[in-house]
């Protein structure tokens, strides 16, 4: 018993030993970076009210080493990101807001039921944004070193969101690794695409409704969204179909990923020559319009005629999972007819 006690006690000094050195770093990389921020113009009492709050969040680090890692495929995930309650209460809640959500609609050019859907499924309609304080997060990832220098960008951004007035220190809260508000923009994106529709003075992405669809409805705009299309179809490939023409996956970036979608992007004339049909069999429209071919998972997996819209999702969220299921859920608001 005394034996345990004694390694217990061990290894709580070595644990507070750790715990005190980690913050004496921390304590000195905040003052580095009130220097930088000094340099970068900032205002002094700025750079001290930011920065007064800036604590070292242990939880943070552990969320973004050890991000669950659940094998899923999408017939997996849609089922959780989408339930049914989640298709009811979009659609519940497009229809409470259809007036200015088509007026917003009309005026970006893009289509009401995908701002809804983006809304629900980044922050259950505004329901779930995230309690931590955005600067610890950011100053306590950047800190941590792993992306050190893409933190540091957020973080300066997110100095120039409360330079700007659009929100106080104390309300200025999101998700663990910065993301903010009901459209859950990280603070960069917030500077490109935020919209303060309602004309107060503030992006108020937090707790204005309008603001946040109008954000939402500029991010696609801006990212090349169409609204005289669609975001894409499941479709049904024939058995001797060649794997070649399907969109090669692995990419590291965006870039890279345009490059493979021009390689699979075809007419749909063209899909239909091929043998691909839609998911109930029937023929692929005939319109003019051209489409790459995705794979979520794997060839015995859903597959997936996208159009162009498919990008613009693609560039919010650079994943199938993410962007298939942004379609699906709008798929679901607009059908049956409201």
């Amino acid at each position: 018993m005394i034996k345990k006690l004694t390694v217990l006690v061990s290894a709580l000094c070595l644990s507070s030993s750790v715990w005190a050195n980690t913050q004496e770093k921390f304590d000195k990389y905040v003052a580095e970076l009130k220097v930088e921020a000094q340099a970068k113009g900032y205002d002094q009492a700025l750079i001290d009210e930011a920065f007064s709050t800036a604590k070292f969040k242990k939880k943070v680090i552990t969320n973004d080493k050890n991000q669950p890692e659940v094998v899923e495929t999408l017939e997996t995930y849609l089922p959780k990101r989408v339930p049914k309650w989640k298709i009811n209460q979009a659609r519940k809640l497009y229809k409470e807001h259809q007036e200015i959500l088509e007026k917003i609609a009309n005026e970006y050019g893009v289509q009401a039921r995908f701002i809804v859907a983006l809304w629900g499924l980044e922050s259950n309609f505004g329901r779930i944004q995230g309690g931590y304080p955005v600067i610890s997060a950011l100053v306590t990832l950047a800190f941590d070193g792993r992306r050190e220098a893409m933190y540091k960008r957020q973080l300066w951004a997110a100095l120039d969101i409360l330079k700007a007035g659009h929100i106080t220190l104390e309300d200025f809260k999101g998700s663990w690794a910065g993301a903010m508000g009901q459209t859950q923009f990280m603070p960069t994106s917030f500077n490109s695409y935020a919209v303060d529709y309602d004309k107060d003075g503030r992006k108020d992405i937090w707790t204005t409704e309008v603001d946040a669809f109008a954000s939402i409805a500029n991010y696609l705009k801006q990212a090349g969204w169409d609204d005289n299309l669609t975001w894409g179809r499941q479709v049904k490939l024939p058995d001797d179909f060649d794997n070649k023409y399907i969109l090669k996956r692995g990419t590291k970036t965006r870039k890279e990923w345009l490059d493979y979608w021009k390689e699979s992007e075809r007419n749909l004339a063209d899909w239909q020559a091929l043998g691909l049909r839609r998911a109930d069999g029937t023929d692929l429209p005939k319109v003019d319009v051209t489409a790459a071919l995705v794979m979520p998972d794997d060839i015995n997996g859903r597959m997936y005629l996208a159009y162009d819209n498919y990008k613009a999702l693609m560039h919010w969220n650079r994943s199938y999972y993410f962007a298939t299921s942004v379609g699906y859920l709008s798929d679901r608001i607009a059908y049956p007819k409201l």
